[in-house]
C-alpha cells in the first residue's frame, strides 16, 4: 500500500445548517464529519466495507464557526487482522483571519466486513515509518487496550433488566 492510501483529507466551509443555539457548529455534526471521512479511509485501505467499531479520546478542543474552512484529516495509525485505527484531527480556518486551529481530535477504529455474511475480512498490514507513525501506533494500541477495560468493566457493572 502507498502513503496516499493511508491518509485522506476532507474540506468543505461551515455551513448555517450544521450550528447549535450558541453560534457554534453542533459536537455531533463534527462527529458525522468524522465518522464520514474515517469511512472512506477505511475503504481505500481495506478495499472492503467497513464499520465504525470504536471512537476514543475525542476532545472539542476549539469551536468551529460558520464560515470556516474546515480540514478533516484521517491518517491510519494502527492496523489488525480486520480491524483498522485512524487518528483524525479536524482544523477550522477562519479565511478572513487567515488562522487555523486544531478543533477537534480523537482515534477511530474500524472494522472490514465481508459483504455478503458481514463477517469480518482481513486488512493490508501497515507498520510504522518514522518515529512519529510509531508514537501513534502506540497511542492507538493504548487506546484499544482502555477501550477493552472499560467494555470488560461496563459489562460486568451492567444494570438488572427493568421489570414492566
Amino acid at each position: 500500500m502507498t502513503d496516499t492510501q493511508r491518509e485522506i483529507s476532507f474540506r468543505f466551509l461551515a455551513q448555517p445548517t450544521d450550528v447549535n443555539f450558541g453560534g457554534k457548529v453542533h459536537g455531533g455534526a463534527v462527529m458525522k464529519w468524522i465518522d464520514q471521512a474515517a469511512y472512506a479511509a477505511a475503504v481505500g485501505w481495506s478495499g472492503a466495507y467497513c464499520v465504525t467499531v470504536a471512537l476514543s479520546g475525542l476532545s472539542f478542543i476549539a469551536p468551529i464557526r460558520i464560515g470556516d474552512l474546515v480540514t478533516v484529516h484521517v491518517k491510519l495509525i494502527r492496523t489488525g487482522h480486520s480491524s483498522m485505527q485512524f487518528a483524525v484531527d479536524v482544523l477550522a480556518r477562519d479565511l478572513k483571519a487567515r488562522q487555523q486551529r486544531l478543533a477537534t481530535s480523537c482515534v477511530i477504529a474500524f472494522v472490514a466486513l465481508d459483504a455478503p455474511d458481514g463477517a469480518p475480512v482481513g486488512v493490508p498490514p501497515w507498520r510504522p515509518q518514522s518515529a512519529d507513525d510509531a508514537r501513534l501506533a502506540e497511542r492507538a494500541e493504548e487506546l484499544a487496550r482502555l477501550s477493552k477495560a472499560m467494555e470488560q468493566a461496563l459489562q460486568g457493572s451492567a444494570a438488572p433488566a427493568v421489570r414492566g
